[in-house]
């Protein structure tokens, strides 16, 4: 798909220099990296309730520690983006995430589960850099019309990255010998001893990898020349928080979007259980098609795998319906207003997880499987919606609507309470999430008279 030449001029400051394609296409790869970093958590979360001898409330906190970071860093992001520009604020997060994933290798061999957690935490730190610069970056550089179709068209990469997670997961990170808490009690101490800290290693890896491309990306920002774009007045009005929150749709935005990575974190993180607990031993065809797949590619065709590892390659492919629903969103919206399409998809995925919470068995993976599909045009377009037409305000705007992200951190906690009932449970707390966006999207996003900051007109190019 063919980068738009915006119809409306964007305004360039004098002196940035960078070229517009050149900075659309860097800035879009940031989106394939920072998805690698989120659909990783769910096979942490897996894989430490063996190598640390956690619960699965416990192993949750691997989400608390990891979204927490966006909330502390989102608002810090966003005045470093008004003091010193897009490019350094790209930079500082760069260097924090890549940062992150070389604490892995240490915290590995220490096998802390506090050290894990900083490296998650520094991790986050640097992805709310990224996201907060890149995801207001993509919606500003072009014509505002097209604001919500170049932040999904972006967003598709990030779909594409994802789906590697839980496939590290299932090859690199995840044992071929299931082990259970159950199994492990009966064990000798040494061995199980051994079994963990075989376990806790295996994530070294992937982490130093993520963080070894990471550096190189940083190089390569370092070294490019990029626009800095926006509105003349930024640099000298003064935006303050409490005046953001006169704008009804960007503070009913912030809440949407803290119910939606509220109820992403849930199912992603706790997809393997769910899939588990639902259906350990029957399998999706399609799940299981697109794992031979992978296996034979890789070369890995032919070793029994676990339960687990299955499970990982379903989680897998919901990815792929995730990257697949990004395409589709991005393509109907422009023949449909974004909120209509938000609409459409966030109705859905209600209806699909009341179908899993009645329905169970194999029946409820695959109707949480396709959430996945519904959810993928909701963080850039909820995004989109609520930093819409605020003008100065939009860079303090985009770190409120990154900080709401900490819903990833609270609601796998609520969630992983009510997992100890049983997973339908769980899944109550997705349900009322997305209930919530089908309220934004049909109405909540709309800007009324008084929330306009500037006139909704194109700016004019400054050469």
């Amino acid at each position: 798909m063919a980068l738009p030449t915006p119809t409306t001029p964007v305004k360039v400051k004098p002196g940035s220099g960078g070229n517009y394609g050149l900075a659309f296409g860097l800035v879009t790869s940031l989106f394939f990296l920072w998805g690698l970093a989120n659909s990783l958590n769910g096979s942490l979360i897996k894989q430490f309730q063996i190598a640390l001898d956690l619960n699965r409330f416990q192993a949750g906190i691997v989400d608390f520690a990891f979204y927490l970071g966006y909330f502390f860093m989102a608002l810090p992001a966003g005045y470093v983006m008004r003091r010193f520009g897009y490019k350094r604020g790209i930079l500082l997060g760069l260097i924090l995430y890549g940062g992150g994933a070389l604490l892995f290798y240490p915290a590995a061999e220490a096998r802390v589960y506090s050290f894990f957690l900083v490296a998650l935490f520094t991790m986050a730190c640097g992805i709310a850099c990224l996201e907060t610069a890149a995801n207001l970056y993509v919606t500003v550089l072009g014509d505002p019309a097209k604001s919500e179709w170049r932040i999904n068209f972006s967003q598709s990469f990030n779909g594409i990255s994802i789906i590697m997670g839980p496939i590290i997961g299932a090859l690199f990170i995840f044992s071929k010998t299931e082990y259970t808490p159950e199994m492990m009690a009966t064990m000798a101490p040494a061995q199980a001893e051994a079994i963990r800290v075989q376990e806790a290693l295996s994530v070294q890896g992937p982490y130093l990898v993520i963080g070894t491309i990471i550096a190189l990306v940083t190089i390569l920002f370092a070294v490019t020349k990029m626009p800095e774009v926006g509105e003349e007045e930024e640099e000298s009005s003064n935006v303050s928080i409490g005046r953001l929150f006169r704008h009804r749709h960007l503070v009913l935005g912030i809440i949407a979007q803290f119910a939606n990575v509220g109820a992403q974190a849930v199912l992603w993180g706790y997809f393997v259980d769910l899939k588990l607990d639902f259906s350990r031993d029957i399998h999706w065809g399609p799940a299981l098609g697109f794992m031979h797949l992978i296996n034979g590619l890789t070369g890995n065709e032919g070793g029994q795998l676990s339960a687990t590892q299955i499970a990982g390659f379903h989680a897998s492919f919901a990815l792929v319906l995730l990257m697949l629903g990004r395409f589709v969103g991005t393509f109907l919206m422009t023949k449909m207003r974004p909120n209509l399409v938000l609409t459409i998809f966030s109705a859905v995925a209600v209806a699909l997880v009341a179908i899993a919470i009645t329905a169970g068995g194999l029946t409820a993976v695959i109707a949480l499987s396709f959430v996945y599909f519904c959810q993928s045009i909701m963080f850039p377009t909820i995004f989109a919606l609520a930093t819409k037409s605020l003008g100065a305000e939009s860079k303090l705007a985009s770190s409120l609507v990154i900080m709401s992200i900490v819903g990833g951190a609270l609601m796998p906690l609520v969630a992983g309470g009510l997992f100890e009932r049983g997973a339908v449970y769980a899944l109550i707390v997705p349900l009322v999430c997305f209930a919530y966006i089908v309220f934004f999207a049909a109405n909540g996003y709309k800007i009324t008279s008084t929330d306009l900051h500037t006139p909704n007109t194109p700016p004019e190019l400054v050469p």
